[in-house]
């Protein structure tokens, strides 16, 4: 496994494994030996592997399963804003390395890539403070369906192989590091030059690659269910959701829409993954 020579020039490094627990345990371990950031550790296999809410993610040999440590990238405030910014990345890498692009190829809100309607891809963003008032730790986590999709998934779920069966997490890997540099670099140049709304070049971007915009959908919570019109999001990423009873801001939730391949899941408890 190897970093793209231009991610390399910007100052990233990488540790690679064969297998571990949880590549954000180990970005996360990192950090409170004090790792400095910008550091990717890609494993071959994970055997405790999740997703949001403490959801088993399964992570069997030949799929991608990467983290990202970031020391004080941002604020506090901005930080959710770093899942845009990775599934930015992520979608630009996608279509790098299929030929791929939206429609077939979209983002989920609030951290799913979708391709042909089906789950490939999912993201984990968790942030911990490391000590009180210390500095603050973004680990952002990807689990890529190169060669095996999980079944009994909420959705369907499919592989990049499926669209080019040569493909290899290495390749994958590749892209997604260079992509991630790229994006992430002019999300911070954005932010400096455009003070009254920092996320909005990514925002825009995120929202012209979106699934399930403009349509009806259902925000499934902890709490229940909210149903409502897909209208954007707000300058902090939340998701607009119109109803007859007006424009509500949804923080955190599961999203579904008419036009996913089908629809087996039930509301599961949870909390945010992303801690202040």
């Amino acid at each position: 496994m190897q970093l793209s020579p231009d991610t390399e020039q910007a100052g990233y490094r990488l540790v690679s494994l064969q297998a571990t627990n949880s590549t954000n345990d180990d970005a996360l371990e990192a950090a409170r030996s004090g790792d400095p950031g910008q550091l990717w550790i890609v494993a071959a296999e994970q055997l405790a592997g999740r997703g949001r809410h403490g959801r088993q993610w399964s992570s069997p040999p030949g799929n991608l399963y990467a983290s990202l440590l970031l020391i004080d990238p941002c604020d506090v405030a901005a930080a959710p804003q770093l899942g845009f910014v990775a599934g930015l990345a992520l979608h630009e890498a996608i279509e790098t390395v299929t030929g791929v692009g939206a429609p077939r190829l979209a983002l989920k809100w609030p951290n799913d890539l979708l391709l042909d309607g089906a789950k490939v891809s999912g993201l984990l963003l968790e942030g911990h403070r490391l000590q009180q008032g210390g500095a603050l730790a973004i680990v952002i986590g990807f689990g890529v369906n190169v060669a095996f999709a999980p079944t009994g998934t909420p959705y369907p779920a499919t592989t990049l192989q499926a669209s080019g069966p040569n493909l290899a997490r290495e390749e994958v890997f590749r892209a997604l590091s260079s992509a991630f540099a790229r994006t992430f670099s002019a999300w911070r140049t954005s932010a400096r030059m455009s003070a009254s709304d920092p996320f909005g070049a990514i925002r825009r971007l995120w929202l012209e690659r979106a699934a399930g915009l403009g349509q009806e959908v259902t925000i499934r919570l902890p709490s229940g269910e909210k149903r409502g019109t897909f209208e954007g999001l707000d300058r902090f990423g939340r998701l607009q959701l119109k109803s007859a009873g007006g424009m509500e801001l949804i923080d955190a939730g599961d999203l579904y829409f008419p036009n996913l391949l089908h629809d087996i899941a039930k509301p599961d408890a949870g909390t945010k993954r992303f801690q202040h």
